[in-house]
């Protein structure tokens, strides 16, 4: 099911352990680097000085690793369904990051989703937990692994959707 779709609360529940279908691929340029680097105030070299990054062992620059996790609301709102009945869905954060592969210009990269788990946190409240595989195209090894968690908010906590359980 692509994004933008909406699924029921008990739907989403039974899918839990699946694994999507993976986001489009998203290619990384030296243009995306630099405005990153621009917006974070992070202009170190290995990210926008290609003379200076070929002579260190990447042989040329790469992106932030932030750069690569920040692409995951993109990926998540392509590829990740609707809860039907959700006034917002929030980014409660991460329990785990790592940043296994660097990614450097001209290389694509693209998410896989895993959903772990579905829970109420509070009436109206459900915690969605993924495990989210950012891959490299042509690349054996992923960008980066992560476990994400948001916060689905409903609109009306007193309907059917809440009460399944």
């Amino acid at each position: 099911m692509p994004g933008g779709m909406s699924i029921g609360l008990d739907a989403l529940r039974q899918q839990v352990g699946g694994i999507r279908q993976p986001s489009s691929w998203i290619e990384i340029s030296q243009g995306m680097i630099d405005a990153f680097a621009e917006a974070t105030f992070d202009r170190q070299f290995i990210h926008v000085d290609p003379a200076r990054a070929a002579e260190t062992p990447f042989g040329g620059t790469v992106a932030h690793g932030f750069l690569t996790l920040s692409l995951l609301s993109r990926m998540a709102n392509e590829t990740l369904p609707q809860l039907r009945g959700r006034l917002m869905a929030i980014n409660y954060g991460f329990e785990r990051v790592r940043f296994v592969e660097p990614v450097r210009p001209g290389d694509a990269v693209r998410a896989l989703f895993k959903l772990l788990d579905v829970s109420e946190r509070a009436p109206g409240q459900w915690m969605l937990r993924h495990i989210v595989t950012v891959e490299i195209k042509d690349k054996d090894r992923p960008a980066l692994t992560a476990e994400w968690l948001t916060l689905s908010l409903m609109a009306n906590p007193d309907t059917e959707e809440r009460k399944i359980a």
